[in-house]
């Protein structure tokens, strides 16, 4: 027997047509019930509530009970960039789902990827954070520079407060949509939270799509820009 990760069990977990739909519900970074993720998943709720059952045996969504539902969500950040770069992929070599109309074009733009920005706006923001040396980046691996660590500051993210926190700072997720790099784990998090303080940009209901204003798209230029 081969020593190493369980590579075939994930990939089962995951290639189940209703489970992947139920996973990508998730991407959201929202907690949904067993009957939501039923209708995203397209089965019956005892359906659901068995592959529900799977996917958390497995690993890869946590279960929390409050009164009388549990509301289930993706187990971490890890699982939502191995999400992402699978769509990546699928997007690349696989056959194409019908279009969704408008909102396709808009989750092309920006969207959330659990819980940091993704899209032509993530990775704009990821390029100019390596481009000016704000961020040092060599395959996945990621670091904040002193430089970087200035301009966060400036833009009102408490970095200190981050690296308290278990999650690692800096993480690169593949953007599905364009195939580069955006920025991922807690720094990516609090900057997409700045934005949305800001009132740069909002989410849209029952979405992934994160909406930017007319004035919140000239600052991200000029943030980018700068």
């Amino acid at each position: 027997m081969k020593e190493g990760p369980d590579l075939s069990r994930i990939a089962s977990l995951v290639g189940d047509p209703a489970r992947a739909n139920m996973l990508s519900a998730l991407m959201s970074g929202a907690a949904l019930t067993a009957s939501e993720l039923a209708l995203e998943g397209g089965v019956g709720l005892p359906t659901a509530s068995s592959h529900l059952a799977k996917l958390s045996e497995g690993g890869l969504v946590k279960v929390a009970s409050q009164g009388r539902h549990r509301y289930y969500a993706l187990a971490g950040s890890e699982v939502a960039t191995m999400l992402e770069a699978i769509s990546g992929v699928a997007a690349s070599v696989g056959p194409k789902r019908a279009r969704p109309g408008p909102r396709d074009s808009a989750m092309r733009e920006a969207r959330v990827c659990y819980d940091h920005l993704a899209g032509d706006k993530g990775v704009a923001l990821f390029d100019h954070l390596t481009g000016s040396k704000l961020i040092k980046h060599a395959a996945q691996d990621a670091v904040l520079t002193p430089r970087g660590r200035a301009w966060f500051a400036e833009f009102g993210v408490d970095v200190s407060a981050l690296e308290r926190n278990r999650r690692p700072l800096c993480r690169v997720c593949l953007d599905w949509s364009v195939r580069r790099s955006h920025l991922a784990g807690a720094l990516g998090a609090a900057a997409l939270d700045r934005m949305f303080a800001l009132n740069w940009a909002r989410r849209e209901a029952d979405s992934r799509v994160v909406r930017f204003t007319p004035k919140g798209r000239a600052e991200f230029d000029r943030l980018i820009r700068a």
